[in-house]
């Protein structure tokens, strides 16, 4: 089944970045701020219309779009609201800058970013982070993580895997099928290697065809396999990348999930997947979740631990119920 990923927000028209930028401006002069306008008009353009609204108001104003709103808002609000300014590419890379900072390294977040995208977002992701921060990537990562977890996600950011038009062959994916179940089941122990090299290299639509092989071939699907010749941190890269190549929405839907599951909310995952995904597939991600969870994320994110303007710019990217 070809995956169409459906987005919630998409390029207003007419579009005219004059008027939102003096609207903007408006909302934060003078005493108090007027919230809601600024969720109104920043949730419902493009990334590329934020762009257009900032460089605009750079110049009618000689001041700085997102430093003005930073002094105007706070806390989680605010953190969407700059989150939705800054270009895709450069955000992912503060979020794994972030994951990778001070003590402790948030692998969950790692794995989230790096083993769901294609080898060209990927290429996107390694120039803007060592332009950014002065470091590869890969260099940063192998200092922050070990093992056979850092083995898979050195070979994926170093541009590995096939790109998108590569096509894809049935006769090698039966072989790569038969590598993994003699690397896995079929010997005791587990040579980690050859499903990181695998994984790593074939193409999401190879991949598709790699596991459905597997199954003919073992009985058993590629999830179970590695629920049992994985751990840690491995097992969690692994499960990422089955799940993005079987259905990008339901991972996201159950990370969306996990954030919000018990007590406290993990707002940075939150915010993370509803901004990154708002102009990709969230409204897919949106029916992913109801269909597994038999609620709305809509309803979700209603009763969950947000409140004020940080919820109301959250289920504004939503798009509503």
């Amino acid at each position: 089944m070809d995956y169409k990923p459906v987005p919630t927000v998409v390029p207003v028209a007419p579009f005219d970045a004059a008027t939102d930028s003096q609207t903007l401006r408006s909302a934060m002069k003078g005493f108090g701020t007027d919230e809601q306008e600024i969720i109104n008009v920043i949730t419902s353009r493009s990334n590329a219309q934020r762009q257009l609204i900032a460089a605009v108001y750079a110049t009618e104003f000689e001041r700085d779009l997102t430093d003005d709103l930073k002094s105007e808002l706070g806390g989680k609000f605010e953190d969407v609201i700059v989150a939705l300014m800054m270009p895709p590419v450069e955000y992912l890379c503060k979020q794994l800058h972030s994951a990778m900072a001070g003590i402790g390294t948030e692998e969950a977040t790692l794995v989230e970013i790096l083993c769901t995208k294609s080898n060209e977002e990927m290429q996107q992701i390694v120039v803007a982070y060592e332009e950014k921060y002065g470091r590869p990537l890969a260099e940063q990562m192998c200092s922050e993580t070990s093992g056979f977890f850092r083995r898979l996600l050195t070979l994926i950011v170093t541009g590995v895997r096939d790109s998108l038009d590569t096509p894809v062959n049935a006769d090698e994916a039966k072989d790569q099928a038969a590598q993994l179940y003699a690397a896995g089941e079929a010997k005791l122990g587990t040579d980690e290697e050859v499903f990181n090299r695998i994984m790593a290299h074939a193409s999401f639509r190879q991949l598709k065809l790699i596991f459905d092989e597997y199954k003919e071939l073992s009985g058993q699907t590629i999830e179970q396999a590695i629920k049992h010749e994985m751990a840690d941190e491995l097992h969690e890269a692994m499960m990422a990348i089955v799940e993005c190549v079987q259905s990008p929405a339901a991972f996201f839907a159950n990370r969306l999930y996990k954030a919000m599951d018990g007590a406290g909310t993990d707002d940075s995952t939150l915010i993370r997947i509803i901004v990154c995904r708002s102009e990709i597939d969230l409204e897919t991600i949106k029916q992913e979740f109801e269909r597994i969870y038999n609620r709305t994320l809509y309803s979700a994110v209603v009763d969950s631990e947000t409140s004020g303007d940080y919820k109301s710019a959250l289920t504004a990217l939503l798009g509503g119920a």
